[in-house]
């Protein structure tokens, strides 16, 4: 069983610590709603015994009445007084976990880029994630917990004090019964942590069919392949084994109630047998018999509240601990301890990798092989092959998103490793083959912010991506939604659009670093000539690394190499590459041919 890495005490001080910053009133509000708690139930023992006293010791009507209409008056205001604090209570929970939401997010965002493809690192996210989704999560619940315990715990001294004339064995009865279900409920909670990646794997795949069937994208796909039926057979064989896992969480759960509902009726039975006893040989008085009565099951309850607050901290305090493991999960990145590094356009860069080699975690073999490449200062580098050979892998090293396995990435001839890696990546502007529309506006998707935008900039740059006649046919010009994904009025804009979209985001930026990334796959040959032609133009005297299956878009470039099974097997201008007849000029063959008026027959396998 792994022990997790936080206990109760250490989690509850995060929450506090967490609540003392950003919001106190948590904390006063627990501490009131405790001790308004307590007061109303200590209130409500003393009514029925201060009644029968009154009569047996015949007290005027008068007196009577009193009675009843202070404690009356007593228990309205105490329960008006709780009513007022629950209603205001939920905005400073809500505004604590959304803290927490908000560091899980922040990690989520600027963690190393490894980690995102950890699923080592996936899984305690969407640990994290289950813990912070709603009220009754753990990241919001705990609060009702640590007021409850609060209130048991003081009930539980008042009560004792209260009940100081009893043998010593009635206490020691109900301590030893009690603290005995603790600790047997404990073993039997922990069973969810020890079993939370099993869970995880189940919610994990539910949620992933979840996701995809309600896509907009994918819409199409199940109605030409009938995917309906396919997809809810893969939903119900996760949720079917779900079940079963719940099944036998519940079966440990239950047997967990049976050993406390056992303790509970030994120690509640042998005390009221005791009480008995007292009124039958020493006359115990009625009053006296009801208030001790009433004290020794509101004992035994606030005993038994402190055992179920425990176990609910426990298993909530497991949670926590999801969310710190994630929120501390270790960077294999500088951030805020490198050294700093401030992006200029108008400043030279000189990107090289040095004898790189890369392996993925848990590959076999290495998808980069000893590469040794110089990018120049305002450079158009070309970057070619087929599937797999390696293209893409080359563009995470260039931009920092991993560290090389072997060897070193060099930016003006020092490691990238030593740097803040998010002043590293302020040096380029990127657009990859999967685009990162995001369902706001088409300025906010320019800008990737709205605040300190620069319209007139923002227009600038969609002008010279070539979007402004589409723009200025929308209704609502720039501040028109795209996708409808959050907005109903939100657009779909078409492959080409996207790319200007992109390009003007990539302009905006305005880093010295431009990288593309096969963004035009998708496209046909024409349009895509389009587009990197407007790359190009763009570009100006930055350095420029373009990504491409299609080597007839590389003819603008300074220089070309052709990578095959994850090394550089040729290297030059597109003129020098053809007339050197190897692969590159090859697979030029291959694919031109297809788009000559009279295609003459070649015999190169496609």
């Amino acid at each position: 069983m792994e022990k997790p890495k936080y206990n109760l005490w250490q989690n509850s001080g995060y929450m506090i610590a967490a609540a003392w910053k950003r919001h106190k009133p948590v904390l006063w509000l627990c501490i009131i709603t405790a001790a308004l708690s307590v007061a109303a139930s200590t209130l409500g023992i003393f009514i029925a015994p201060s009644i029968i006293y009154a009569v047996e010791t015949a007290a005027p009507i008068g007196r009577l009445v009193f009675i009843i209409l202070a404690f009356a008056g007593a228990l309205l205001m105490v329960g008006a007084a709780e009513a007022y604090v629950a209603t205001n209570i939920l905005f400073g929970r809500v505004v604590v976990r959304s803290v927490i939401t908000s560091r899980i997010h922040e990690k989520i965002c600027k963690t190393s880029y490894p980690n995102i493809e950890n699923q080592d690192v996936r899984k305690k996210m969407e640990k994290a994630a289950i813990a912070t989704q709603s009220n009754s999560e753990a990241a919001e619940a705990i609060w009702t917990t640590l007021t409850d315990l609060l209130k048991n715990i003081a009930g539980f001294v008042i009560y004792l004090l209260l009940m100081s004339s009893l043998p010593i064995w009635i206490f020691a009865l109900i301590l030893g019964t009690t603290i005995l279900g603790f600790f047997v409920n404990r073993y039997v909670n922990g069973w969810g942590f020890r079993h939370r990646d099993e869970e995880a794997q189940y919610t994990r795949k539910m949620r992933y069919i979840i996701r995809s069937s309600s896509d907009h994208t994918l819409a199409k796909d199940v109605r030409i392949f009938g995917m309906k039926d396919w997809l809810n057979d893969v939903f119900d064989s996760g949720l079917r084994a779900y079940r079963g896992f719940i099944a036998r969480r519940e079966k440990v759960y239950i047997w967990g109630n049976i050993v406390d509902t056992i303790l509970s009726f030994a120690r509640n039975g042998i005390a009221y047998f005791y009480l008995i006893h007292l009124v039958v040989t020493d006359n115990l008085s009625a009053s006296t018999f009801v208030l001790t009565f009433a004290v020794i099951g509101g004992f035994t309850t606030w005993v038994g509240g402190i055992l179920t607050g425990f176990e609910t901290l426990h298993k909530q305090s497991l949670d926590i601990t999801a969310v710190r493991e994630f929120i501390e999960y270790h960077e294999p990145f500088k951030f805020t301890d490198g050294t700093p590094l401030a992006a200029n356009s108008k400043s030279v860069y000189e990107i090289e990798l040095r004898n790189v080699s890369f392996c993925y975690p848990g590959a076999e073999r290495n998808s980069l092989e000893n590469i040794t490449l110089k990018i120049k200062p305002g450079e158009k580098l070309a970057v070619v092959g087929l599937n797999g050979a390696g293209k893409t892998t080359l563009v995470k090293l260039i931009c920092g998103f991993y560290d090389p396995t072997k060897g070193e990435v060099l930016l003006n001839g020092q490691d990238i490793r030593q740097y803040n890696r998010h002043d590293y990546y302020a040096h380029f502007s990127a657009v990859f083959q999967d685009f990162s529309i995001i369902a706001t506006t088409i300025g906010e998707n320019v800008t990737q912010t709205d605040m300190n935008v620069d319209e007139n900039k923002m227009k600038e740059c969609i002008e010279k991506a070539g979007l402004t006649e589409k723009v200025n046919s929308l209704p609502n010009k720039f501040d028109t939604h795209v996708t409808k994904l959050v907005y109903e009025d939100g657009i779909e804009l078409s492959g080409g659009e996207t790319q200007r979209l992109m390009l003007a985001r990539a302009l905006y930026k305005n880093a010295p670093v431009i990288i593309l990334d096969e963004p035009t796959a998708a496209l046909d040959p024409i349009a895509e000539s389009d587009i990197y032609n407007k790359y190009n133009e763009m570009a100006g005297g930055r350095t420029s690394v373009y990504i491409s299956h299609r080597l007839a878009s590389t003819k603008f470039c300074d220089r070309v190499i052709f990578i095959d099974d994850g090394s550089i097997t040729e290297e030059g201008t597109h003129d020098e590459l053809l007339r050197l007849g190897g692969k590159y000029s090859e697979l030029y063959e291959i694919q031109s041919h297809y788009y000559r008026e009279n295609p003459a027959i070649v015999s190169h396998p496609v």
